[in-house]
């Protein structure tokens, strides 16, 4: 059997790594058009902030490597022009010499991976705007900046590799400006995370300006100017506005591509042609939740599909189980994580949802380097399942997002999250983990009767509630709710009398758990509409800034 991948970055390797292990005596060939291989292409933003991570960290593996490892063999600086699926062959081009040859194949698998989206700017051609796509890219950015020793920079997008960019550039001094066509940073977000990002952005010098675009880049005056006729000072110009699938060999060829534009494939990663696999950044995945079709192009998910594949083509039976499009990525001092279905897109997929902001420390308070975490979680009243969260904080980020994760994948109640027995001492976590508190929540709104209303819902229609403070006079005083009552809880049984039991009532405190406690007091003196408003009033200050 005769297998030639296209592509050798984290899928490309995967497959021909799995499949050797499988088979001893396939011929396994790899043809890609770039140098580098088998590196971490989410590594490249801190190659370019930091000093002491080398290139040979980022790829550490060659063709001489993989070919005494595996016995395969890897053809760099050669590019496929073009497949003959009938015939089962390839065009190749050496790119060094020009010579352009045939190939043929038994097993074919495509991990051509994606390109950078190229907007539609003047002047994005000029020698000092870059994209970041691989490690050749990345090394022209850190030689331009060693040798022309720029001052200012602007990132258009506010992506993940936007963000890290602008971070690793304001690192080495420069003073660094995002853009964003968009209307938040980090469009992935729901608005009250993505506000908490761009202040964290903010707080470290980086400008930020969101609903507003690049249309001239000037490399004489280097500048770049706006839509709204913004002037910047740009020395250097990192455009990051996403990637696309790379499926022209495949579009040409026939093969199938799926809603999302990238290459679609079964749960085998076969492709609409028997004996063509793709797998990475062109193929398409999909939401474990539920199936939906989705574009994904994330490293860990390269590499999962590619050990899929090795194993199929060479008899395993292995299969793919979709995505939850699970990300991180650190801002400064803050980390930020998502998984599954944010609160917009829930909706947009039609689910009930419920929603809760859980604010909590993420160690013992009393210890040192505690901090807070704000996780956001939506919930399908139907299925009382979690379809997703997203966190942001500067510690025990990752931990939360992970215990999340798992149990979104294996189908867990929000109720059984409460159940876990998760590690506990003072410098790792509370004995009650920010995410046994988040289950505890929405199994509260969703089977006990303790309704959660958010900061957006309330807003939208304030005149409907009477909304009780409940934190001390003091604290009242320092800010509220335009219209709120101020009633400690320990005078909330004494005074509620003042209130129609069946009117709408919405209780808070400074976060949460005090506003709980009033709403207990009130549902057991037979109120039947009380509301806890979601992560208190901390929250609520958020939003009212949106």
């Amino acid at each position: 059997m005769r297998i030639i991948i296209i592509g050798s970055v984290a899928a490309g390797t995967s497959v021909a790594a799995k499949a050797r292990r499988n088979n001893l005596d396939a011929e396994i060939v790899i043809y890609e058009k770039d140098q580098d291989i088998s590196y971490s292409a989410c590594g490249l933003p801190y190659y370019i902030g930091e000093d002491y991570i080398e290139r040979g960290q980022l790829s550490p593996r060659d063709p001489l490597w993989f070919k005494k490892r595996f016995a395969i063999d890897i053809f760099t600086g050669h590019e496929v022009l073009s497949l003959d699926v009938k015939e089962q062959t390839l065009q190749v081009e050496n790119l060094q010499t020009g010579a352009v040859f045939s190939d043929e194949y038994d097993v074919l698998v495509l991990a051509t991976g994606a390109n950078a989206v190229s907007p539609p700017i003047e002047g994005k051609d000029a020698d000092h705007v870059f994209y970041l796509r691989n490690i050749v890219s990345a090394d022209k950015i850190k030689t331009y900046i060693q040798d022309k020793k720029p001052k200012t920079a602007v990132v258009v997008g506010s992506g993940f590799i936007g963000l890290e960019v602008a971070e690793n550039l304001s690192r080495k001094g420069m003073n660094v400006t995002v853009v964003e066509a968009l209307p938040k940073v980090m469009p992935s977000y729901d608005d009250e995370m993505s506000i908490r990002i761009k202040q964290e952005l903010q707080e470290h010098q980086v400008q930020v300006f969101t609903d507003e675009r690049v249309q001239v880049i000037d490399a004489l005056t280097k500048t770049v100017r706006t839509d709204r006729g913004r002037i910047l000072p740009a020395d250097l110009v990192v455009l990051s506005v996403g990637v696309k699938p790379a499926v022209e060999l495949a579009q040409k060829a026939g093969i199938k591509l799926g809603v999302t534009g990238a290459i679609a494939v079964d749960a085998r990663m076969e492709t609409s042609i028997a004996g063509i696999y793709a797998v990475g950044d062109c193929a398409e995945s999909y939401l474990l939740i539920d199936g939906t079709p989705c574009y994904r192009p994330m490293g860990s998910t390269a590499n999962k599909m590619g050990r899929i594949a090795g194993d199929v083509i060479t008899g395993g039976d292995l299969t793919f189980r979709g995505v939850l499009g699970t990300g991180i990525v650190q801002v400064f001092d803050l980390s930020c994580g998502q998984t599954g279905y944010t609160e917009t897109a829930a909706k947009k997929a039609s689910y009930d949802v419920e929603v809760i902001h859980n604010i909590k420390p993420n160690q013992t308070e009393y210890f040192a380097g505690s901090s807070e975490l704000i996780i956001k979680a939506v919930a399908d009243r139907k299925t009382q399942k979690l379809l997703g969260v997203q966190i942001i904080g500067k510690k025990g980020v990752d931990k939360r997002l992970d215990v999340f994760v798992t149990a979104i994948t294996f189908g867990a109640k929000v109720g059984d999250l409460a159940h876990l027995d998760l590690a506990y001492a003072p410098p790792f976590a509370t004995t009650k983990d920010p995410v046994i508190y988040t289950g505890m929540i929405l199994d509260n709104a969703l089977r006990r009767g303790r309704k959660i209303i958010t900061a957006k819902m309330l807003m939208n229609d304030r005149e409907s509630y009477t909304v009780i403070d409940v934190r001390s006079n003091k604290d009242f005083a320092k800010g509220h709710i335009d219209g709120a009552i101020n009633i400690p809880l320990a005078e909330i049984k004494h005074q509620a009398g003042q209130f129609a039991k069946d009117q709408g009532i919405v209780v808070h405190c400074n976060k949460g758990v005090t506003g709980n406690a009033a709403q207990n007091v009130l549902i057991n003196l037979g109120f039947s509409k009380v509301y806890n408003l979601s992560g208190g009033y901390k929250e609520y200050k958020i939003e009212q800034g949106l």
